[in-house]
């Protein structure tokens, strides 16, 4: 049963949101990109990567220690989605995070969604 509502209660909040919206394709996409931050894996790769520079698929297995399957699906999978890059360097590949891969984004969003799951709610 859908509830429909005449009119807003603050027609100012509605429209002022409905301004500053982004669009539905717009949602779907971050919607993605944030699916590919999710996975613990890909999110420490992307850490890694911000501290080093620049690493290849043995040594970011080493310093996560996981193993390098694991290591280079989730390079895979960032540099399909053109979070990451790599070069060649004789037969060994060197990853790093992609040329304009936001600042901010590294500096600061990730660790503070981090603390933030870690803050009680403060509506219980």
């Amino acid at each position: 049963m859908t509830t429909t509502q005449p009119r807003p209660l603050d027609p100012d909040a509605v429209a002022h949101a409905r301004g500053r919206l982004i669009s539905k394709d717009e949602a779907e996409r971050l919607g993605a990109v944030l699916s590919l931050l999710a996975d613990p894996t890909r999110t420490r790769v992307l850490y890694a990567l911000d501290v080093a520079e620049e690493l290849c698929v043995g040594d970011i297995a080493l310093t996560l220690d996981l193993g390098e399957d694991a290591v280079g699906y989730a390079l895979r999978i960032l540099r399909t989605a053109g979070m990451v890059t790599r070069r060649k360097q004789g037969r060994v590949v060197y990853y790093r995070l992609a040329e304009g891969f936001p600042e901010p984004l590294r500096m600061h969003c990730m660790r503070r969604l981090v603390a933030l799951s870690d803050t009680p709610d403060d509506d219980e």
